[in-house]
């Protein structure tokens, strides 16, 4: 068994802490997928660097959670209607520090980057991960049942480590993790270079404009029941690929409307993204092309808050999903998607659903969400939906390749998966943002096990997009590397 240790960190200044503190679980956390969430950064090290690396993570950990209190304890019920997060004045969250660097049987820094960071290069997840805080609906997430909101892993393989933080999805969106993440490398290379911790903005905490005031019992109405997996679906791998600067630009070129309006470079990869996955699975699940297939995408709140506006590292969960068949634009068909209308349209289409998604028309949601009794029932699944839905999430502005935590920068990150979720594409931001480089986003799409050959060998989809290897698998089945090797 490799050598592990485990530290119970108090946040720092814990000893004049109340001996309660409750933070109420927002409105809109109850719309988010009830998971948890487990981002894994991956640093090049020394061997003589990792124990102080143990030292400045668990001390800067300690200042950070301080300072994201609602980490620090478990999700439990309120007396009077809804969840909040409960910190205790004697509530730790665990730091484990895992030695996997002195046996040939585990990973090098370089296997895992040779490999762009796969989980399957890692194995059986449950090593590198604190049970049971990974991704999955599953009952240790539910809320009803205290589910404890963080942990951390730091795992130190030959070359580097890797480093996965867990959180539950009510606590930290993937923007609100990106903010912690900075936060957590910049008082991390405080303590490491014995310099001032930076300042920091107590309004980062404040999710009240999106929480209601519970409705008295009698008032409350019953919502729709818990989204399942929907039985059509096959098994899903997630399957990695590159979208280069220069092929973006020509994406964005070839999807430009003809009337003069602006779409941006995300939506021409979106619109091709959806184009050629529908292309592609049509023959194989033969909805009918008259039907309207489920598109969504998770939308960032924080630009898009006025009055007043959101600080950018606001922690929380601050996301809405733009739905397609709730956004106020009209619908394309599966045949319009796949070839009826141009590629501008369907780009067009895209863009005027993101900008649908709004401060106001989130405050009338949150309104409607109040009124429900089982709030915790609202959760968006998207393999609820039949073969073909999609469901983007767009983590390009979290560049967490700057961050310096002082030990090292992160070379990426990874939200290691061994339960692939149909349906959901993850956008992960470029590995090296030099002006001189042709580095872009990467995709790790989610895609029938059976049909994977048939996206990786499309001539179309190659014009573009680069295969990249297999991001993930189900755990339980395992994939032939010689059939989706990159």
């Amino acid at each position: 068994m490799p050598k592990q240790e485990v530290f119970h960190l108090h946040p720092f200044g814990w000893e004049n802490d109340p001996e309660e503190e409750r933070f109420k679980v927002s409105t809109l956390d109850y719309l988010t997928a009830c998971t948890y969430n487990n981002y894994a950064l991956f640093f090049r090290l020394d061997d003589e660097d990792k124990t102080k690396a143990v030292d400045v993570l668990r001390v800067g950990l300690e200042r950070t959670l301080s300072q994201a209190r609602h980490l620090c304890g478990t999700i439990e019920k309120d007396p009077e209607g809804g969840h909040s997060f409960v910190k205790k004045k004697d509530s730790t969250v665990r730091l484990f520090a895992q030695w996997l660097d002195s046996e040939h049987n585990y990973p090098t820094i370089d296997d895992i980057e040779d490999s762009n960071f796969s989980a399957v290069t890692l194995g059986d997840l449950k090593l590198w991960s604190v049970h049971p805080m990974t991704y999955g609906e599953k009952p240790e997430a539910d809320p009803n049942n205290s589910p404890v909101v963080s942990a951390f892993k730091a795992n130190f393989v030959k070359g580097g480590l890797v480093f996965n933080m867990h959180h539950h999805h009510y606590a930290n969106d993937v923007m609100g993790w990106a903010g912690f993440t900075h936060q957590l490398a910049e008082n991390c290379h405080a303590v490491g270079g014995q310099t001032p911790f930076p300042t920091w903005n107590p309004t980062c905490l404040d999710v009240s404009r999106l929480t209601k005031k519970e409705v008295p019992q009698d008032a409350q109405v019953e919502g729709p029941p818990s989204p399942e997996r929907h039985p059509d679906h096959d098994v899903a791998v997630s399957l990695l690929f590159h979208l280069p600067k220069s092929k973006a630009a020509e994406l964005k070129r070839l999807a430009a409307p003809t009337d003069g309006s602006w779409i941006s470079t995300y939506d021409a990869f979106s619109a091709f993204i959806w184009r050629t996955l529908s292309r592609l699975r049509e023959p194989i699940f033969k909805p009918e092309l008259s039907s309207k297939i489920f598109w969504a995408e998770a939308v960032d709140m924080r630009r898009r808050l006025h009055s007043p506006k959101c600080p950018a590292r606001t922690r929380g969960n601050v996301m809405f999903a733009a739905l397609s068949p709730t956004a106020p634009v009209p619908q394309p068909t599966l045949a319009e998607v796949i070839s009826g209308w141009p590629l501008s349209q369907v780009a067009s289409y895209i863009r005027k659903t993101t900008d649908s998604v709004t401060q106001e028309n989130l405050d009338k949601t949150l309104d409607m969400v109040a009124m429900v009794r089982d709030k915790t029932a609202l959760n968006i699944r998207i393999d609820s939906h039949p073969p073909m839905s999609i469901l983007q999430t767009d983590h390009r502005d979290a560049n967490v390749t700057a961050a310096d935590f002082g030990f090292a920068k992160p070379i990426t990150y990874r939200h290691l998966l061994d339960c692939v979720t149909e349906g959901v594409i993850i956008i992960y931001p470029p590995r090296s943002m030099a002006p001189e480089s042709d580095e872009g986003c990467e995709f790790a799409i989610s895609y029938e096990k059976r049909l994977a050959q048939t996206l990786i060998e499309d001539p179309e989809w190659n014009e573009y997009f680069e295969y990249r290897g297999m991001d993930a698998e189900h755990a339980g089945h395992a994939v032939a590397s010689e059939s989706l090797s990159n």
